[in-house]
């Protein structure tokens, strides 16, 4: 039988928020019930939004909480590193994101971060929710090259 391994992989951007705490618990629970393991994986990839003392806090809930984890930042384990930032040197990513892209399943952005921010700030006038609008999705190679 396969081990159940359930992750919980906040973001240290903040205080936790019950959103965070709903889904801890509940991997936690579903794991605990299943004899599996608890992982918790760090969010960290955005370091600009990443807010010190963060992630002691959403420890700290979990510890409060009861919610123990088998494998994380402080718990070593077979499948680290637990902090995301830290994984995308495995190779596997890299790998996976040039089979998504060959496959047009995937595409890269051009798209500069001042180019990225007015385009929130003009869906924010129109009172719409912040997203990607897929500019870069059909670019030509020559378009590419222009950006």
């Amino acid at each position: 039988m396969t081990e159940v391994r359930l992750r919980y992989a906040p973001s240290p951007t903040g205080e936790p928020h019950l959103g965070n705490i709903r889904t801890a618990l509940f991997n936690w629970l579903f794991a605990r019930s299943k004899g599996g393991k608890f992982i918790l994986r760090v969010e960290d990839t955005d370091q600009n939004r990443v807010v010190p003392k963060s992630l002691e806090s959403i420890k700290n809930a979990l510890a409060w909480l009861g919610l123990d984890w088998d494998e994380g930042p402080d718990v070593s384990g077979p499948y680290g590193p637990y902090y995301q930032s830290e994984r995308k040197d495995l190779g596997f990513y890299q790998v996976v994101i040039e089979d998504l892209v060959q496959k047009n399943l995937a595409y890269y952005c051009y798209c500069t971060p001042e180019v990225l921010k007015l385009m929130r700030d003009k869906q924010a006038s129109r009172n719409e929710p912040p997203g990607y609008d897929r500019t870069c999705r059909d670019l030509t190679l020559e378009d590419r090259n222009l950006r």
